[in-house]
């Protein structure tokens, strides 16, 4: 066996007696690192407790602002134009305001209400310009802080949604202010410092996970742009640099491990950088050290299409977005390994991998993550051709709970059970997170003589099934095979009748969806699976003495939304020793294989 995956074995199975028997005392001492780790994180809120509340004491309504950041995310005029006819249409819900205020109306939804009242939408007010889009925006602020009142219920008064609003305020306030009556600028003052007292007590406690960075960048664009006192600004830049340092990796990644987030972050932070320059103020080192990390992080992740990779929470790529991003990278280059978070990138030849080698993020930042270990994604050219379901449309909660399943990925799946144990959003604690998954995922990538090679193995399904998913991926130096092995091997610690075999079979599922774009048709003799992309290229897939099984499948990130489409299963006993070989091989070339950004090795 090879070394990576071996020594991974070993450091399972040489724990025989660190690992305590049965599945109740694994899930009691998961409740006690849990509870641990809440007392942890309070004893630190704790502490920062008179720190922020001397803060919030010494915030207070600007006389003016000095600055502006800029909003970086791509307008729409059309949509401006629909606001102006009184449309608000947000997370797959309109409403006709017919005159009325909007923010006075019931919402169709929640999503909705935080769509809304984060005001995000002012940047396409924003590019459509001219007087009338001033004068609507206007007024559409003033109805907000008109309505008043802070309902704990309401999500317009969450914290993410607070700090999404405060960044969106303090971006346009040039076009908000511009010819304000002096009603207006003194009111908008004090709803800027209302928002900011509210975000410096969401950071004394409400605030969790990945929205404490958001609050603490809004908190301090506040003090920047405001201009407040320099202990103020001093005590908010500790806030942020701290939470910043938490929550993004050494090698660029959210520890959320979900590539919307980086992107979504990237965009928040990018102004902060600028607003800096502006200013003639050296920045926080942190915050340029983290930007310079998080764009090749997303160039690992990007397939040849410009998509990013549909792992742990990850929809529809926006395109305008990533480019922007991207024009402040002139390197152009995507790393091959992000070893802190777990993704590794492989090419050659307009053939390109993608693969999720990591664990399950901390509890706090679970919320969005899947259960993938060791899924992986795989494109030719602009083409994709193997995928992960993705995340679904804001709206559609319920499909999300399927999403994040490990069998809505191009994984091994062991009777269809996950490989994390994700709590029902129904669940009294804990709602939507991670609580139990693979503690190790063990990696290596090496160099064969037909090309490259990653070997990966978790310990996802020990506890249920005493087996470990051990997984070995190889392409080929020009890019013709994509090869895949499984194995399933025996491991200790976990659920003992299971890996005797307690007359209960279990059953192996691997599973490769693919993108709706692909063709694919049985060979007559079953042995194979052609697949036909759209420029014409061939695959045929095949995997030994299995025989390959078309089923349907559902594709979650299309833009336009939920997309039918295939998969190819192999399927068999789920039992110590089971190995099987897969291969894609390309029977046609691709003709815009050249089009896969380039790797720093490749």
């Amino acid at each position: 066996m090879y070394s990576a995956c071996r020594d991974f074995k070993r450091a399972i199975l040489g724990r025989r007696e660190a690992i305590l028997a049965g599945e109740k005392m694994q899930d009691r001492l998961r409740e006690v690192l849990q509870s641990a780790v809440r007392a942890a994180d309070g004893l630190a809120m704790r502490a920062g407790a008179p720190r922020r509340a001397l803060l919030t004491r010494r915030i207070a309504a600007p006389q003016r602002l000095r600055i502006a950041p800029q909003d970086i995310r791509t307008g729409d005029a059309t949509v401006a134009d629909e606001i102006y006819a009184g449309y608000f249409s947000f997370c797959g819900k309109t409403v006709n305001a017919q005159g009325y205020s909007p923010f006075a109306l019931e919402p169709p939804s929640a999503k909705w209400r935080r769509a809304l009242t984060g005001f995000s939408w002012l940047r396409h007010l924003r590019v459509a310009g001219a007087a009338p889009a001033r004068e609507s925006a206007r007024a559409l602020v003033e109805a907000f802080i008109e309505q008043g009142g802070q309902s704990a219920d309401d999500p317009a008064f969450e914290p993410a949604v607070t700090a999404r609003r405060m960044l969106c305020f303090l971006a346009h306030s040039p076009m908000l202010l511009e010819g304000a009556p002096p009603e207006f600028y003194d009111c908008f003052m004090a709803e800027l410092a209302r928002g900011a007292k509210a975000l410096s007590r969401a950071l004394g406690g409400r605030a969790r996970g990945t929205e404490r960075l958001l609050c603490t960048l809004a908190l301090l664009e506040f003090c920047i742009c405001a201009d407040v006192g320099a202990d103020v600004q001093s005590e908010a830049t500790k806030l942020f640099v701290h939470e910043l340092e938490r929550q993004i990796l050494r090698d660029g990644c959210h520890i959320g491990r979900n590539p919307k987030t980086i992107l979504d972050l990237a965009l928040d932070l990018l102004p902060l950088r600028h607003l800096y320059a502006a200013r003639g103020v050296k920045p926080p080192q942190a915050l340029p050290g983290a930007v310079n990390r998080m764009i090749p992080m997303l160039r690992l992740l990007q397939h040849g299409d410009g998509s990013l990779a549909l792992f742990n929470g990850m929809s529809a790529t926006d395109p305008g977005e990533l480019a922007t991003v991207f024009t402040h990278d002139a390197r152009g280059v995507a790393p091959l390994d992000a070893p802190d978070s777990g993704y590794r990138r492989m090419t050659a030849h307009g053939a390109l991998a993608i693969i999720d080698v990591g664990a399950p993020p901390p509890l706090e930042f679970s919320r969005t993550a899947h259960a993938g270990p060791l899924s992986f994604e795989f494109s030719l050219g602009s083409e994709r051709v193997v995928v992960n379901c993705g995340a679904p449309a804001a709206q559609h909660e319920a499909a999300r709970e399927i999403a994040r399943a490990s069998a809505a990925h191009s994984v091994l799946v062991i009777d269809d059970q996950s490989s994390s144990q994700i709590e029902p959003l129904s669940s009294k604690t804990n709602p939507g997170f991670i609580v139990a998954g693979p503690r190790e995922v063990g990696v290596e990538r090496r160099r064969s003589r037909l090309g490259e090679v990653i070997e990966a193995a978790h310990d996802g399904y020990t506890g249920r099934f005493s087996l470990i998913h051990e997984r070995i991926l190889a392409l080929t130096q020009d890019g013709s095979r994509f090869i895949g092995q499984e194995r399933l091997v025996a491991a200790q610690g976990g659920n003992k009748g299971a890996a005797k075999g307690d007359g209960q079979p279990h059953e192996f599922a691997v599973r490769f969806h693919l993108h709706p774009n692909v063709g694919a048709a049985p060979q007559a003799d079953g042995r194979g699976i052609e697949l036909t992309l759209p420029s014409g290229a061939r695959l045929l897939f095949e995997a030994g003495g299995f025989t390959p099984r078309l089923e349907e499948s559902i594709f979650f990130a299309a833009p336009e939304g939920a997309r039918k489409t295939m998969q190819i299963v192999l399927a068999g006993p789920a039992k110590p020793g089971t190995r099987l070989r897969w291969t894609f091989t390309r029977v046609a070339d691709v003709g815009d294989a050249d089009s896969v950004p380039a790797s720093a090795d490749s």
